[in-house]
């Protein structure tokens, strides 16, 4: 039985303005998974707004929403085996403080005492989320 799966990996403004793209990509790449798609983009609030739609009505969104629009984002869609976990597990956990030292927002993101979190990276949480995610991001895929 394969567990193939796809996720959609974003690289968020700070960590493009920073210049992470490439180091993201390329321990994306070390783990062993595939690139299937990856454009350079900007996103407009209907996506952003469909993208957190779970999230509607808390605080924190329309705050991300603005900071997802602040600049250029990378979408990528990776393939792998288990690959929504094993991200997750690259990525670190979302706080950049407790993140551990080795994972992408350990070693690249920070805290910048902000309103949103600027952690580097988002990865889907789940297949159901993948698929929803993706289908947003690369419709034609």
């Amino acid at each position: 039985m394969s567990d193939v799966q796809r996720t959609l990996v974003l690289v968020k403004p700070d960590g493009v303005a920073r210049g992470h793209v490439g180091e993201v990509l390329r321990r994306i790449e070390a783990k062993g998974y595939t690139l299937v798609a990856l454009e350079l983009r900007e996103a407009d609030e209907a996506l952003l707004a469909e993208h957190y739609a779970e999230h509607a009505g808390k605080p924190f969104v329309q705050p991300l929403i603005d900071f997802m629009r602040s600049g250029p984002v990378v979408a990528a869609v990776v393939e792998g085996q288990r690959v929504i976990e094993g991200f997750r597990s690259l990525a670190g956990t979302t706080d950049p403080t407790t993140a551990a030292p080795g994972t992408i927002r350990g070693d690249l993101a920070r805290d910048w005492g902000r309103k949103v979190i600027e952690n580097v990276v988002h990865g889907s949480d789940s297949p159901e989320s993948a698929a929803r995610e993706i289908a947003l991001w690369f419709p034609a895929l």
